[in-house]
């Protein structure tokens, strides 16, 4: 069992930054791979970012390319999503997610592949 903790959420304007956390309660972290959803109110939840165990590969979803950066710090047990010139469109509610069964440089993008999710941390943007 995985737990996934997210902070960091918050109301910001237009153009502004945020920073999300998520800690993971796992002894095998270190070859997790991790991924940010988002869900919008009203859509499906969506895929932003995914980092391999390492960290040597990352994949970013083309909305957020150039503004979202996707990090862990594997001692820390931690993944981090700095989100910066964030847009009106970006609100959602940000949940982190873990796939235990990552290979060495992969970074999923699909729901399904993520075994455990945390309970999601809100992100609002105002114009």
């Amino acid at each position: 069992q995985v737990q996934l903790v997210e902070s960091g959420g918050g109301l910001v304007q237009a153009g502004g930054s945020l920073r999300l956390s998520c800690s993971a309660s796992t002894r095998t972290f270190r070859s997790t791979v991790m991924g940010w959803f988002r869900q919008a109110p009203g859509k499906e939840r969506e895929f932003v970012a995914s980092i391999s165990p390492g960290g040597g590969r990352t994949v970013l979803a083309d909305s957020v390319k150039g503004r979202f950066t996707i990090s862990r710090v594997n001692p820390k047990d931690t993944v981090y999503l700095q989100m910066n010139s964030l847009k009106p469109e970006d609100t959602a509610i940000y949940f982190c997610a873990a796939d235990i069964d990552g290979k060495p440089l992969y970074a999923g993008t699909e729901r399904y592949e993520y075994d455990y999710w945390g309970q999601g941390t809100q992100v609002t943007v105002s114009s």
